[in-house]
């Protein structure tokens, strides 16, 4: 009797123990293959940045971490599910927390999505000289949040990228070949031609202005003491700083050698002596 008794009670509990086990047997094989079609995503998606040069490896890289998480957070949700879990409270929950996490955060937030358009639109590359958020200098590194300046004075700054996204960007490093402004003036009394002359020598013998595109060299303004004149040399991009500190004084000593007078602001005092007389009662 005892053992048709312990009998029962084993055929009462095995459908139950039965469901159990697939559940934990089902529930293991999604999270597996849950995992690894996870991982698989975030390896196609940052595998496609290095099929072309001018996509951005940071960018994947967030982009499949963002799509493995999201993968795995739903498998856990169907995980859940299989041991009677009521997951809508759950995603409601998340979706409750994840709300108040982006409030906190709205700075962060802002930087993420300025991060996200520096990354797709690319403004500028590591090794660029910018000027951006009122701060010029070397990009050294670009990430989801910042943007990371070396100064010429070897200095590191880290600008949000929310300040650089929502403002004027100046990439000094964009073209191969770049133009150097420059302003030089001449006494009124100096021949115009004779000025150009010796400037341009000076350019046709420096190393690094290039001879094509031509360098523009011409009269831009008659100021109050002096006439003005608009030097523009070509050169690669990286010398760009090599003319811009070279080339004026080299100008400078060759106006003097050829005594091309350079004026300075002047004011001419005419003084006029009134003689009086006195009247005599």
């Amino acid at each position: 009797m005892s053992e048709l008794l312990q009998q029962i009670d084993i055929n009462q509990y095995f459908p139950a123990a039965l469901d159990w086990a697939s559940n934990i047997l089902l529930a293991i094989v999604i999270l597996l293959l849950g995992l690894w079609f996870a991982g698989r995503v975030n390896k196609v998606i940052v595998a496609a940045s290095k099929k072309n040069k001018h996509l951005d490896d940071t960018l994947f890289r967030f982009l499949g971490s963002v799509a493995r998480y999201i993968i795995i957070a739903f498998v856990m949700i169907a995980v859940l599910n299989r041991f009677g879990v009521q997951t809508a409270s759950i995603v409601a929950l998340l979706g409750a927390a994840g709300l108040a996490v982006g409030l906190a955060l709205q700075g962060a937030m802002s930087n993420l999505a300025a991060g996200v358009m520096l990354l797709i639109f690319r403004p500028y590359k590591v090794n660029d000289f910018i000027e951006a958020a009122g701060r010029f200098g070397k990009v050294t590194e670009i990430d989801m949040f910042t943007t990371i300046l070396q100064t010429f004075d070897n200095q590191q700054i880290i600008v949000p990228n929310s300040q650089i996204w929502g403002d004027q960007i100046i990439n000094h490093s964009h073209y191969d070949v770049r133009g150097v402004d420059m302003h030089f003036g001449v006494a009124y009394a100096e021949s115009t031609d004779a000025a150009r002359a010796v400037i341009e020598a000076v350019l046709a013998n420096h190393p690094h202005v290039l001879k094509t595109p031509a360098p523009f060299v011409e009269v831009e303004t008659l100021n109050n003491s002096s006439v003005d004149f608009l030097v523009r040399p070509f050169c690669k991009g990286e010398h760009y700083f090599d003319l811009l500190y070279s080339v004026p004084e080299q100008i400078k000593k060759a106006l003097d050698e050829n005594n091309i007078e350079i004026p300075f602001p002047h004011r001419k005092v005419i003084l006029v002596n009134e003689t009086t007389k006195d009247l005599v009662l």
